[in-house]
Protein backbone atom coordinates (compact mmCIF):
# COMPACT_ATOMS: atom_id res chain seq x y z
CA UNK A 1 0.00 0.00 0.00
CA UNK A 2 2.89 2.39 0.75
CA UNK A 3 4.27 1.86 -2.78
CA UNK A 4 0.86 2.60 -4.28
CA UNK A 5 0.63 5.73 -2.12
CA UNK A 6 4.01 6.95 -3.41
CA UNK A 7 2.99 6.27 -7.02
CA UNK A 8 -0.31 8.09 -6.39
CA UNK A 9 1.62 11.13 -5.11
CA UNK A 10 3.75 11.22 -8.27
CA UNK A 11 0.63 10.87 -10.43
CA UNK A 12 -1.01 13.80 -8.59
CA UNK A 13 2.08 15.98 -9.09
CA UNK A 14 2.07 15.26 -12.81
CA UNK A 15 -1.66 15.99 -12.93
CA UNK A 16 -1.06 19.33 -11.19
CA UNK A 17 1.70 20.19 -13.68
CA UNK A 18 -0.43 19.41 -16.71
CA UNK A 19 -3.45 21.18 -15.19
CA UNK A 20 -1.29 24.28 -14.97
CA UNK A 21 -0.68 24.20 -18.74
CA UNK A 22 -4.34 23.36 -19.41
CA UNK A 23 -5.87 26.10 -17.23
CA UNK A 24 -3.42 28.73 -18.53
CA UNK A 25 -4.35 27.86 -22.12
CA UNK A 26 -8.12 27.63 -21.66
CA UNK A 27 -8.27 30.83 -19.56
CA UNK A 28 -6.75 32.69 -22.54
CA UNK A 29 -9.10 31.07 -25.06
CA UNK A 30 -6.33 28.94 -26.59
CA UNK A 31 -7.57 25.73 -28.17
CA UNK A 32 -6.72 22.46 -26.36
CA UNK A 33 -7.85 19.19 -27.91
CA UNK A 34 -6.34 16.62 -25.51
CA UNK A 35 -5.70 16.32 -21.79
CA UNK A 36 -4.16 13.04 -20.69
CA UNK A 37 -2.95 11.65 -17.39
CA UNK A 38 -0.38 8.96 -18.16
CA UNK A 39 0.99 7.43 -21.33
CA UNK A 40 0.24 4.31 -23.33
CA UNK A 41 -3.13 2.65 -23.99
CA UNK A 42 -6.25 4.59 -23.06
CA UNK A 43 -8.13 3.16 -20.07
CA UNK A 44 -10.85 5.81 -19.77
CA UNK A 45 -11.74 8.79 -21.91
CA UNK A 46 -14.37 11.47 -22.15
CA UNK A 47 -14.96 13.78 -25.10
CA UNK A 48 -15.85 17.29 -23.98
CA UNK A 49 -17.07 20.10 -26.19
CA UNK A 50 -13.49 20.95 -27.17
CA UNK A 51 -11.12 18.61 -25.35
CA UNK A 52 -10.71 14.84 -25.05
CA UNK A 53 -9.90 13.85 -21.45
CA UNK A 54 -8.13 10.50 -20.99
CA UNK A 55 -6.55 8.29 -18.34
CA UNK A 56 -3.85 6.01 -19.75
CA UNK A 57 -2.17 2.84 -18.56
CA UNK A 58 1.13 4.26 -17.28
CA UNK A 59 0.41 6.99 -14.68
CA UNK A 60 3.93 8.47 -14.35
CA UNK A 61 3.49 11.02 -17.09
CA UNK A 62 0.92 13.09 -18.90
CA UNK A 63 0.43 15.71 -21.57
CA UNK A 64 -1.73 18.53 -22.86
CA UNK A 65 -2.34 18.31 -26.60
CA UNK A 66 -2.91 21.28 -28.91
CA UNK A 67 -4.45 21.24 -32.40
CA UNK A 68 -1.22 22.85 -33.63
CA UNK A 69 0.51 19.45 -33.32
CA UNK A 70 -2.41 17.32 -34.58
CA UNK A 71 -2.27 16.54 -38.32
CA UNK A 72 -5.91 15.33 -38.16
CA UNK A 73 -7.21 18.58 -36.68
CA UNK A 74 -9.78 20.49 -38.74
CA UNK A 75 -8.85 23.84 -37.15
CA UNK A 76 -7.68 26.29 -39.85
CA UNK A 77 -3.92 26.98 -39.65
CA UNK A 78 -4.52 30.72 -39.34
CA UNK A 79 -6.98 30.43 -36.43
CA UNK A 80 -5.96 33.11 -33.89
CA UNK A 81 -6.74 30.73 -31.00
CA UNK A 82 -4.06 28.23 -31.98
CA UNK A 83 -1.18 28.34 -29.55
CA UNK A 84 1.42 29.05 -32.24
CA UNK A 85 -0.56 32.07 -33.48
CA UNK A 86 -0.64 33.77 -30.08
CA UNK A 87 1.81 36.49 -28.96
CA UNK A 88 5.02 35.37 -27.26
CA UNK A 89 3.78 36.43 -23.80
CA UNK A 90 0.61 34.30 -24.10
CA UNK A 91 2.66 31.27 -25.13
CA UNK A 92 5.21 31.86 -22.36
CA UNK A 93 2.40 31.91 -19.78
CA UNK A 94 1.08 28.56 -21.03
CA UNK A 95 4.51 26.94 -21.12
CA UNK A 96 5.58 28.17 -17.67
CA UNK A 97 2.20 27.51 -16.00
CA UNK A 98 3.06 23.87 -15.21
CA UNK A 99 6.13 24.94 -13.24
CA UNK A 100 4.18 27.65 -11.42
CA UNK A 101 1.42 25.15 -10.58
CA UNK A 102 3.94 22.73 -9.04
CA UNK A 103 5.47 25.49 -6.91
CA UNK A 104 2.07 26.71 -5.67
CA UNK A 105 1.03 23.13 -4.96
CA UNK A 106 4.21 22.50 -2.93
CA UNK A 107 3.51 25.56 -0.77
CA UNK A 108 -0.13 24.58 -0.19
CA UNK A 109 0.89 21.01 0.73
CA UNK A 110 3.35 22.34 3.31
CA UNK A 111 0.60 24.56 4.76
CA UNK A 112 -1.78 21.58 4.82
CA UNK A 113 0.77 19.46 6.66
CA UNK A 114 1.26 22.15 9.31
CA UNK A 115 -2.51 22.43 9.70
CA UNK A 116 -2.95 18.67 10.12
CA UNK A 117 0.16 17.66 12.07
CA UNK A 118 0.81 20.91 13.91
CA UNK A 119 3.73 23.29 14.41
CA UNK A 120 7.04 21.73 15.53
CA UNK A 121 7.57 22.82 19.13
CA UNK A 122 10.81 21.11 20.11
CA UNK A 123 12.91 18.02 19.50
CA UNK A 124 13.36 15.17 21.96
CA UNK A 125 16.93 14.07 21.35
CA UNK A 126 18.33 10.60 21.90
CA UNK A 127 21.97 9.56 21.81
CA UNK A 128 23.61 9.20 18.41
CA UNK A 129 23.04 10.29 14.82
CA UNK A 130 20.80 8.64 12.22
CA UNK A 131 22.64 7.76 9.02
CA UNK A 132 21.75 6.75 5.47
CA UNK A 133 24.36 5.88 2.80
CA UNK A 134 23.73 7.79 -0.42
CA UNK A 135 24.43 4.75 -2.60
CA UNK A 136 26.00 1.30 -2.54
CA UNK A 137 29.31 2.62 -3.88
CA UNK A 138 29.80 4.98 -0.93
CA UNK A 139 32.51 4.46 1.69
CA UNK A 140 29.84 4.18 4.39
CA UNK A 141 27.91 1.42 2.61
CA UNK A 142 31.06 -0.53 1.75
CA UNK A 143 32.08 -0.38 5.43
CA UNK A 144 28.78 -1.98 6.45
CA UNK A 145 26.62 1.02 7.37
CA UNK A 146 22.99 0.69 6.31
CA UNK A 147 19.94 2.94 6.15
CA UNK A 148 18.46 3.52 9.60
CA UNK A 149 21.64 2.75 11.52
CA UNK A 150 22.45 4.99 14.48
CA UNK A 151 26.06 6.01 15.04
CA UNK A 152 26.53 6.13 18.82
CA UNK A 153 30.24 7.02 18.95
CA UNK A 154 33.11 8.02 16.69
CA UNK A 155 36.77 7.36 17.55
CA UNK A 156 35.75 6.49 21.10
CA UNK A 157 33.83 9.73 21.62
CA UNK A 158 30.17 9.25 22.53
CA UNK A 159 27.60 11.25 20.54
CA UNK A 160 25.34 12.86 23.17
CA UNK A 161 21.58 13.22 23.11
CA UNK A 162 21.65 16.81 21.84
CA UNK A 163 21.88 18.96 18.72
CA UNK A 164 25.69 18.83 19.00
CA UNK A 165 25.92 15.20 17.86
CA UNK A 166 25.53 15.77 14.13
CA UNK A 167 28.12 18.61 13.89
CA UNK A 168 30.52 16.56 16.02
CA UNK A 169 30.26 13.52 13.76
CA UNK A 170 30.52 15.70 10.64
CA UNK A 171 33.69 17.32 11.97
CA UNK A 172 35.32 13.94 12.69
CA UNK A 173 34.59 12.73 9.17
CA UNK A 174 35.71 15.91 7.44
CA UNK A 175 38.97 16.25 9.42
CA UNK A 176 40.14 12.68 8.72
CA UNK A 177 40.48 12.35 4.93
CA UNK A 178 42.38 9.17 4.00
CA UNK A 179 42.58 8.28 7.71
CA UNK A 180 40.77 5.37 9.29
CA UNK A 181 38.07 6.21 11.83
CA UNK A 182 36.10 3.91 14.10
CA UNK A 183 32.35 4.18 14.65
CA UNK A 184 30.04 2.34 16.99
CA UNK A 185 26.63 1.76 15.45
CA UNK A 186 23.29 0.46 16.64
CA UNK A 187 21.07 -1.54 14.31
CA UNK A 188 17.77 -2.42 15.94
CA UNK A 189 18.82 -4.04 19.25
CA UNK A 190 22.40 -4.85 18.27
CA UNK A 191 25.57 -2.79 18.51
CA UNK A 192 28.76 -3.25 16.51
CA UNK A 193 31.98 -1.41 15.75
CA UNK A 194 32.97 -0.58 12.16
CA UNK A 195 36.06 0.99 10.63
CA UNK A 196 36.01 3.21 7.55
CA UNK A 197 38.35 5.60 5.78
CA UNK A 198 36.87 8.88 4.48
CA UNK A 199 37.82 9.82 0.93
CA UNK A 200 39.44 13.14 0.15
CA UNK A 201 36.73 15.40 -1.25
CA UNK A 202 37.14 18.15 -3.83
CA UNK A 203 37.16 20.72 -1.01
CA UNK A 204 39.96 18.93 0.82
CA UNK A 205 37.64 17.49 3.48
CA UNK A 206 36.83 13.87 4.23
CA UNK A 207 33.62 12.36 2.79
CA UNK A 208 32.03 8.95 3.33
CA UNK A 209 28.86 9.34 1.24
CA UNK A 210 26.27 9.38 3.99
CA UNK A 211 23.29 11.57 4.90
CA UNK A 212 23.15 12.54 8.58
CA UNK A 213 20.10 13.53 10.60
CA UNK A 214 19.49 14.05 14.32
CA UNK A 215 18.28 11.05 16.31
CA UNK A 216 15.26 12.93 17.58
CA UNK A 217 11.49 13.01 17.52
CA UNK A 218 9.51 16.22 17.14
CA UNK A 219 6.91 17.49 19.58
CA UNK A 220 4.08 19.45 17.92
CA UNK A 221 1.59 22.09 19.05
CA UNK A 222 -1.59 23.36 17.49
CA UNK A 223 -1.17 26.51 15.34
CA UNK A 224 -2.31 29.79 16.83
CA UNK A 225 -3.90 31.02 13.60
CA UNK A 226 -4.03 30.40 9.84
CA UNK A 227 -1.57 33.29 9.43
CA UNK A 228 1.00 31.39 11.48
CA UNK A 229 0.52 28.32 9.28
CA UNK A 230 1.01 30.25 6.04
CA UNK A 231 3.98 32.14 7.45
CA UNK A 232 5.84 29.02 8.59
CA UNK A 233 4.89 27.25 5.35
CA UNK A 234 6.45 30.13 3.42
CA UNK A 235 9.70 29.77 5.38
CA UNK A 236 9.78 26.02 4.80
CA UNK A 237 9.04 26.47 1.13
CA UNK A 238 11.89 28.96 0.81
CA UNK A 239 14.30 26.59 2.56
CA UNK A 240 13.32 23.66 0.34
CA UNK A 241 13.45 25.74 -2.84
CA UNK A 242 16.85 27.27 -2.07
CA UNK A 243 18.20 23.90 -0.94
CA UNK A 244 17.02 22.23 -4.14
CA UNK A 245 18.61 24.96 -6.26
CA UNK A 246 21.85 24.50 -4.32
CA UNK A 247 21.68 20.76 -4.99
CA UNK A 248 21.35 21.32 -8.73
CA UNK A 249 24.19 23.82 -8.54
CA UNK A 250 26.44 21.22 -6.91
CA UNK A 251 25.47 18.72 -9.60
CA UNK A 252 26.81 21.15 -12.19
CA UNK A 253 29.89 22.40 -10.34
CA UNK A 254 30.83 19.13 -8.64
CA UNK A 255 29.35 16.49 -10.93
CA UNK A 256 31.71 13.67 -9.98
CA UNK A 257 30.86 13.84 -6.28
CA UNK A 258 27.10 14.36 -6.66
CA UNK A 259 26.10 12.38 -9.78
CA UNK A 260 25.65 9.23 -7.72
CA UNK A 261 22.90 10.95 -5.72
CA UNK A 262 20.68 11.45 -8.79
CA UNK A 263 17.53 9.34 -8.47
CA UNK A 264 15.16 7.97 -11.08
CA UNK A 265 11.54 6.86 -10.74
CA UNK A 266 12.29 3.53 -9.05
CA UNK A 267 14.28 5.09 -6.22
CA UNK A 268 11.84 8.01 -5.88
CA UNK A 269 8.95 5.56 -5.41
CA UNK A 270 11.06 3.56 -2.96
CA UNK A 271 11.80 6.68 -0.88
CA UNK A 272 8.13 7.71 -0.91
CA UNK A 273 7.03 4.22 0.11
CA UNK A 274 9.48 4.21 3.02
CA UNK A 275 8.22 7.60 4.22
CA UNK A 276 4.60 6.45 3.95
CA UNK A 277 5.42 3.29 5.87
CA UNK A 278 7.03 5.26 8.71
CA UNK A 279 4.34 7.94 8.90
CA UNK A 280 1.59 8.68 6.39
CA UNK A 281 1.89 12.42 7.10
CA UNK A 282 5.42 12.26 5.67
CA UNK A 283 3.85 11.80 2.24
CA UNK A 284 2.94 15.49 2.32
CA UNK A 285 6.60 16.48 2.80
CA UNK A 286 7.53 14.00 0.06
CA UNK A 287 4.94 15.56 -2.27
CA UNK A 288 6.23 19.09 -1.59
CA UNK A 289 9.89 18.16 -2.15
CA UNK A 290 9.22 16.23 -5.37
CA UNK A 291 6.90 18.98 -6.65
CA UNK A 292 9.65 21.59 -6.18
CA UNK A 293 12.18 19.30 -7.88
CA UNK A 294 9.77 18.70 -10.76
CA UNK A 295 9.30 22.44 -11.20
CA UNK A 296 13.03 23.22 -11.21
CA UNK A 297 13.86 20.36 -13.57
CA UNK A 298 11.18 21.44 -16.02
CA UNK A 299 12.32 25.06 -16.10
CA UNK A 300 15.88 24.11 -17.05
CA UNK A 301 16.68 25.27 -20.63
CA UNK A 302 16.96 21.73 -21.94
CA UNK A 303 15.30 20.23 -25.05
CA UNK A 304 11.94 18.50 -24.49
CA UNK A 305 11.41 20.39 -21.21
CA UNK A 306 9.36 23.53 -20.58
CA UNK A 307 12.58 25.50 -20.16
CA UNK A 308 13.71 24.42 -23.63
CA UNK A 309 10.51 25.77 -25.17
CA UNK A 310 10.88 29.02 -23.24
CA UNK A 311 14.44 29.29 -24.61
CA UNK A 312 13.05 29.07 -28.16
CA UNK A 313 10.54 31.81 -27.30
CA UNK A 314 13.38 34.00 -26.00
CA UNK A 315 15.32 33.47 -29.23
CA UNK A 316 12.18 34.29 -31.21
CA UNK A 317 11.75 37.51 -29.26
CA UNK A 318 15.37 38.52 -29.92
CA UNK A 319 15.30 37.56 -33.61
CA UNK A 320 11.83 38.94 -34.29
CA UNK A 321 10.80 35.65 -35.91
CA UNK A 322 10.45 32.01 -34.80
CA UNK A 323 13.26 29.48 -35.00
CA UNK A 324 12.56 27.29 -38.10
CA UNK A 325 10.20 24.45 -37.23
CA UNK A 326 12.57 21.74 -38.53
CA UNK A 327 15.32 22.98 -36.19
CA UNK A 328 12.95 23.06 -33.21
CA UNK A 329 11.66 19.57 -33.98
CA UNK A 330 15.19 18.21 -34.38
CA UNK A 331 16.37 19.68 -31.09
CA UNK A 332 13.26 18.52 -29.21
CA UNK A 333 13.43 14.99 -30.63
CA UNK A 334 17.12 14.71 -29.74
CA UNK A 335 16.41 15.96 -26.24
CA UNK A 336 13.53 13.53 -25.83
CA UNK A 337 15.72 10.60 -26.84
CA UNK A 338 18.42 11.69 -24.36
CA UNK A 339 15.89 12.07 -21.53
CA UNK A 340 14.35 8.67 -22.27
CA UNK A 341 17.82 7.17 -22.35
CA UNK A 342 18.65 8.72 -19.00
CA UNK A 343 15.37 7.47 -17.55
CA UNK A 344 16.00 3.91 -18.76
CA UNK A 345 19.56 4.01 -17.39
CA UNK A 346 18.37 5.16 -13.96
CA UNK A 347 15.61 2.54 -13.87
CA UNK A 348 18.05 -0.27 -14.73
CA UNK A 349 20.64 1.02 -12.27
CA UNK A 350 18.18 1.39 -9.41
CA UNK A 351 16.45 -1.92 -10.11
CA UNK A 352 19.85 -3.61 -9.88
CA UNK A 353 20.55 -1.86 -6.58
CA UNK A 354 17.17 -2.88 -5.20
CA UNK A 355 17.91 -6.50 -6.15
CA UNK A 356 21.22 -6.32 -4.28
CA UNK A 357 19.47 -4.87 -1.25
CA UNK A 358 16.88 -7.65 -1.29
CA UNK A 359 19.65 -10.25 -1.44
CA UNK A 360 21.34 -8.57 1.53
CA UNK A 361 18.09 -8.62 3.53
CA UNK A 362 17.57 -12.31 2.72
CA UNK A 363 21.04 -13.14 4.03
CA UNK A 364 20.16 -11.59 7.38
CA UNK A 365 17.41 -14.16 7.85
CA UNK A 366 19.39 -17.20 6.69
Amino acid sequence: MSVLAAIAVLAVLILVHELGHFVAARSQGILVNRFSLGFGPVLLKYQGSQTEYAVRAFPLGGFVGFPDDDPDSDVPPNDPNLLRNRPILDRAIVISAGVIANLIFAYLVLALQLGIVGIPKELNYQAGVLVQPVNQESVAYQAGIREGDIILAVNGQELPASDKSTPLLTKEIQTHPNQQIEVKIQRENQQKTLKLTPKLGADGKGVVGVALSPNATAVYRRPNSPFEIFGIAANRFQQLFVGTLAGFGQLITNFQQTAGQVSGPVNIVKIGAKLAEDNSANLLSFAAIISINLAIINILPLPALDGGQLAFLLIEGLRGKPVPARIQEGVMQTGLVLLLGLGIFLIVKETTQLTSQLEWVQKLFQ
